[in-house]
C-alpha cells in the first residue's frame, strides 16, 4: 500500500512541477503608457471614451484619456453610452463621437474597421459581456487588436482592505458599478468562448492618475503586494484578435 502511494505522490508532484515549468510570467506594466503605445500612429477605436461623470474634472487637469489618445492616434472615433459626457466632450473639440450601447453594437450607424480598439475599464460594468464581444467584431478585421483592461479579482490592496473592515463580509472596496471583477483565466475563457485569441497578457500597476486617490497606507501595500508578485496587481490587460473561423 506504501508503495501505491508513494507512485500516485511521485506522479502529481511530477504534474505539479510540469505545470511550474510552463508557466509563463507575464509583465507588470503602466496602464496609460502601455495603452498610448497602442495607439500611437493608429487608427483606434476608444470605447467607454467619455469617462462621465468625471469628464470635466479629467479635461481641467489634463488626464482625459481620450485626449491623450487625439494628440498620438492617427485616427480616433469615441463610443459611449453616456450623453452628457459626450457633449461635454464635444464642447472641448473632440468628434467622431457615437452615442452606444456596448451589448447593442448592430445598432450603431457606422460602418468602419480599426486597427486598435481599447476596451479600457469597462467589461466590469456589463451585464452581458459576450454581446459586446460578438458585436464589436464588425468593426475588426484580421490585423485588428482589441485591447481590453479591467480590475484584477486577486489586487491585493482590495484583499488587504476588505478583509480589515470585517462588518460581516458586506463592507467591499468595489466600485458601485462593477458586476465582475475578472483573472487571466476568467478573462482568457470569456475571450476564448466568443472567438478572441489572446496573444500578450500583462498586468497593470495602480497609475498616476489613481495614486493620488490612495491613502499612504493603501500605497505602501499595493506597492509591497507588486513586489512580491505581479498577480497581485491592480489589473489586467489582454490583447487580442479575431480567432480562427
Amino acid at each position: 500500500m506504501s508503495g501505491i502511494l508513494t507512485a500516485q505522490f511521485t506522479n502529481c508532484f511530477e504534474i505539479l512541477m510540469s505545470n511550474l515549468v510552463k508557466t509563463e510570467k507575464f509583465p507588470l506594466v503602466q496602464r496609460i503608457e502601455y495603452l498610448k503605445n497602442l495607439c500611437r500612429g493608429k487608427k483606434v477605436l476608444h470605447l467607454g471614451c467619455a469617462d462621465y461623470p468625471f469628464t470635466e474634472p479629467a479635461i481641467e487637469n489634463k488626464t482625459h484619456m481620450h485626449f491623450e489618445l487625439m494628440q498620438i492616434a492617427d485616427d480616433i472615433y469615441g463610443f459611449d453610452y453616456d450623453q452628457p459626457g459626450i457633449d461635454i466632450l464635444q464642447r472641448h473639440g473632440a468628434t467622431k463621437l457615437y452615442r452606444a450601447d456596448l451589448e447593442k453594437l448592430d445598432e450603431v450607424p457606422l460602418d468602419e474597421k480599426f486597427e486598435i480598439i481599447i476596451a479600457g475599464e469597462m467589461i466590469e460594468h456589463l451585464s452581458n459581456p459576450g454581446l459586446f464581444l460578438r458585436g464589436i467584431k464588425r468593426f475588426m478585421n484580421a490585423d485588428s487588436n482589441l485591447v481590453v483592461t479591467t480590475i484584477n479579482a486577486y489586487a491585493g490592496v482590495r484583499f488587504f482592505i476588505y478583509g480589515m473592515r470585517g462588518k460581516g463580509g458586506t463592507n467591499e472596496p468595489v466600485h458601485p458599478d462593477h458586476v465582475a471583477y475578472y483573472s487571466y483565466s476568467t478573462v482568457k475563457l470569456l475571450l476564448n468562448r466568443e472567438n478572441f485569441k489572446i496573444n500578450k497578457f500583462a498586468f497593470y500597476d495602480v497609475g498616476t492618475p489613481h495614486r493620488p486617490l490612495m491613502n499612504w497606507r493603501q500605497r505602501l501595500i499595493n506597492d509591497v503586494s507588486v513586489r512580491i508578485s505581479p498577480v497581485w496587481a491592480d489589473g489586467i490587460i489582454a490583447e487580442c484578435s479575431l480567432g480562427e473561423n
